[in-house]
């Protein structure tokens, strides 16, 4: 159990013998599945890949380079249920209504189909892997880039919150080495708010959140994590949609969930601290339903991107950008609108500096794919095909 921002201090609390006896059966040193060119061709490729456009976007959408930011990671909030972002009508209308007045992302794709790997990939512009997750191996992410370190070294305070467990998939070891200020979690609700099986609903959360920004110091990192809608999906309101099927109870959830967030936002526009605040709004990944689509399917990662709140300028609210990009890509784009630097985060590129030839690449188990706007591709390693 991680606890300290110190990584030292961290591996000190560790069993030891186990941790070694584990790393030493673990080790595999065969050869890589998915070597499938000489590191030097692939690092020429990758290099191609990342030219920029001839012409950038110098556009600013920020009012200020020190904006508060409310970074709000949506549980699989796939883009087939988000009418803003060509998916179905009804499900998320708050969302949708925020989306025409701020500045939407229509083509995003997430990097991979767990939520371990979604928020290394949005919080540190990092790619998912195949047959594991980097946020499993400590002694990697505590060398990542991240959002919330980056925005430490110029003043912001930071507060990450999940209604659930934190320990889940090692997120916490991550979350830790970021070096955030503060953590509400499960525990620190109260047992009546442990409404759900994996802990506080959605609707809790977001009043927690509230409550707490109103003494929150400025300028503030403020990251919450839905949890609703994952798995049973059950929620504590209402079923808007009929029926019982898995389908329809997915549905419902995320219904729940843009319920619970047009609540928050409604109560939020009226802070003081909302004019001066860029809310992020975004899925850790996406979702096999409705559909039912195949484990490889590109429908399945792309996913929702709308930035919103009193900081966005005037003239810019209302854009939409269809280009094909990556929930990796989200990183550097804030960094740039706070005239930080993006030295670390290779893997992550400009929204508003479209590739010279636009791309997304995501993993799903023991396979990966890549969309762009000749097609997509996909690679399945257990059949090689």
């Amino acid at each position: 159990m991680y606890f300290s921002a110190v990584p030292f201090a961290n591996h000190a609390a560790l069993n030891v013998p186990w941790n070694v006896a584990q790393t030493a059966l673990l080790t595999d040193n065969g050869p890589n599945p998915y070597q499938f060119m000489p590191d030097s061709v692939a690092t020429r490729t990758v290099q191609q890949l990342y030219a920029p456009a001839s012409q950038a976007d110098s556009t600013r959408l920020l009012r200020t380079t020190r904006p508060n930011v409310l970074f709000i990671i949506l549980e699989s909030f796939t883009g087939k249920l988000v009418a803003s972002t060509g998916g179905e009508t009804n499900v998320t209308p708050n969302l949708d209504s925020l989306a025409r007045t701020g500045v939407r992302f229509t083509n995003i794709y997430a990097a991979g189909d767990r939520s371990q790997k979604g928020l290394v990939a949005l919080l540190s512009g990092y790619p998912s892997q195949p047959t594991t997750s980097i946020i499993k191996y400590p002694r990697k992410t505590e060398h990542l880039p991240h959002l919330c370190r980056s925005l430490e070294q110029v003043g912001y305070k930071s507060h990450y919150y999940y209604g659930g467990e934190l320990a889940f998939a090692n997120m916490k070891s991550y979350l830790v080495a970021a070096g955030y200020d503060q953590f509400t979690e499960r525990a620190d609700f109260a047992r009546s708010e442990q409404n759900s099986k994996w802990g506080a609903h959605d609707h809790v959360l977001f009043d927690r959140v509230l409550q707490d920004l109103q003494t929150q110091p400025t300028p503030f990192f403020v990251t919450a994590f839905t949890l609703s809608s994952h798995e049973p999906f059950e929620i504590p309101i209402p079923r808007k949609f009929k029926g019982t099927d898995e389908t329809a109870l997915f549905r419902n959830s995320v219904y729940y969930t843009d319920w619970a967030l047009g609540r928050f936002l409604r109560t939020a526009r009226q802070q003081p601290w909302w004019d001066n605040t860029l809310v992020v709004l975004v899925a850790d990944h996406g979702h096999t339903l409705p559909g039912n689509d195949p484990n490889e399917s590109y429908r399945k990662f792309r996913i929702p991107l709308v930035l919103a709140g009193g900081a966005l300028r005037p003239e810019v609210r209302g854009r939409v950008y269809g280009h094909i990009a990556s929930q990796t890509d989200i990183a550097a784009t804030l960094l740039r609108q706070l005239k930080l630097p993006t030295a670390g985060y290779e893997w992550s590129h400009d929204l508003l500096q479209p590739l010279r030839q636009p791309f997304a690449f995501y993993c799903f188990s023991d396979g990966f794919g890549m969309v762009s706007p000749t097609g997509t591709v996909t690679f399945d390693n257990v059949p090689e095909r």
